[in-house]
């Protein structure tokens, strides 16, 4: 449990600050180590969870290199070293980017107590801010617009959106009246949730880039796989990320499976590269999201058919490197993932149809059947036939290795 809590806490933040943070949020216990020869530098970190105890009554702790060799804080931070908003801002669509900043501001909001903090976090969150002063009153602040790198229009100038075009209350008058109002009684106003467009953009968005980064470590595979190992290690943090927004047990199984086919050797950290940090950012982007249980989509059984192809790059990357447990484990997480997508869609009744005369399944399906996958996620023929094309993954089958064409009759 604390290693699934920290894979997502890690996978969604941008930032040391955000990952315990996120942590804080999820319940998990956490104590920070300092450095002796230089006080107030954290070095390392402990989790525990506020139940499990030793006999003496004692949280037992666990260090995170004890969950998993790549989750120290000096391998987590490995992760951070790009500025979250080179990740987040190129390529959005501009009411994708819209959503990402009122999330962004609204968490922030929430945290601060003032102007100043609340300027603070944002920049620190990725956020680039730029003030507006006062025409009579040099030096006093009456409004604020924020952007992300690289979130340029057709000319190439940065977009820049006032707090007020994002939300009609996180305008900085209506800031200052929320935290003059809230000073005694410090708490969350609501969870932040994006639109149901912006839902469906999301998932749209996210399923192109999972797909370009299978493409890439495919292709990669043949040619220099050490080239795709940032990509396939960052590719956990994705999963994971997908199945706590779905609160989904199959997926939640299947990230745990994809870990050990992502997982550096020894603990190593790849070199970081272009295609791993397109992946951080789609898992950073699934994680202001936030709560997606709720969605009866078929982008998101879209998005799921995405990460599918996704798991069966990876096999074939680590096969192309000899690692046959880890391809194993990437295969596996496939099927996994491929299996309950079939069980929900013969789960669910088609709209406007009859219902189909059940059929005989194997104990195989109908144990992945119970794995509680959402019923209410609807899957058309489209989504299941792209599942199906990434390399011939088939439930109960394991991988199978594209055929060759022969002559036909």
């Amino acid at each position: 449990m604390l290693r699934r809590a920290v894979c997502s806490a890690a996978g969604g933040a941008g930032t040391e600050q955000e990952f315990f943070a996120r942590l804080g949020r999820a319940g998990v216990l956490v104590r920070k180590r300092y450095s002796t020869t230089s006080p107030g530098q954290v070095t390392g970190y402990a989790v525990g969870l506020p139940y499990h105890a030793s006999k003496a009554g004692g949280v037992i702790w666990y260090g995170g290199g004890k969950l998993a060799a790549d989750l120290t804080l000096p391998k987590l931070r490995a992760r951070w070293t790009a500025p979250a908003e080179d990740c987040l801002g190129p390529g959005l669509p501009p009411q994708m980017a819209r959503a990402v900043l009122r999330a962004r501001i609204t968490e922030a909001a929430e945290q601060a107590r003032g102007e100043a903090e609340f300027f603070a976090q944002l920049r620190r969150s990725g956020v680039l801010v730029r003030l507006r002063f006062s025409e009579t009153n040099p030096g006093q602040v009456t409004g604020y617009a924020v952007t992300l790198t690289g979130h340029t229009g057709s000319d190439g100038a940065l977009r820049w959106y006032g707090g007020g075009r994002l939300a009609a209350d996180l305008t900085l008058p209506q800031l200052r009246h929320r935290w003059a109002w809230q000073r005694q009684a410090r708490g969350r106003s609501g969870a932040f949730r994006f639109t149901g467009p912006e839902r469906d953009l999301l998932y749209r968005h996210a399923g192109r880039q999972a797909a370009m980064a299978a493409e890439q470590i495919r292709r990669s595979a043949g040619n220099d796989p050490d080239a795709a190992a940032d990509a396939a290690w960052a590719a956990a943090a994705a999963f994971d990320v997908t199945a706590d927004a779905l609160h989904d047990q199959a997926l939640r199984d299947a990230a745990d499976t994809y870990g050990r086919a992502a997982r550096p050797a020894c603990g190593q950290i790849p070199r970081r590269t272009a295609d791993g940090d397109r992946l951080r950012a789609l898992a950073r982007l699934l994680a202001l999201a936030g709560d997606l249980s709720g969605d009866s989509t078929v982008l998101a059984g879209a998005l799921i058919a995405s990460l599918v192809g996704l798991a069966v790059a990876v096999a074939e990357l680590r096969q192309a490197q000899r690692h046959a447990a880890q391809a194993a484990a990437a295969r596996k997480a496939a099927e996994h993932m491929h299996a309950a997508m079939a069980q929900a869609r013969s789960s669910v009744p088609w709209p406007a149809q009859a219902v189909r005369p059940q059929r005989p399944r194997s104990a195989r399906q109908a144990d992945v059947a119970r794995e509680d996958f959402p019923l209410g996620l609807r899957l058309d023929e489209a989504v299941l036939a792209a599942a199906a094309k990434t390399r011939d993954v088939t439930p109960g089958r394991g991988y199978q290795p594209p055929k060759r064409a022969g002559p036909r009759r």
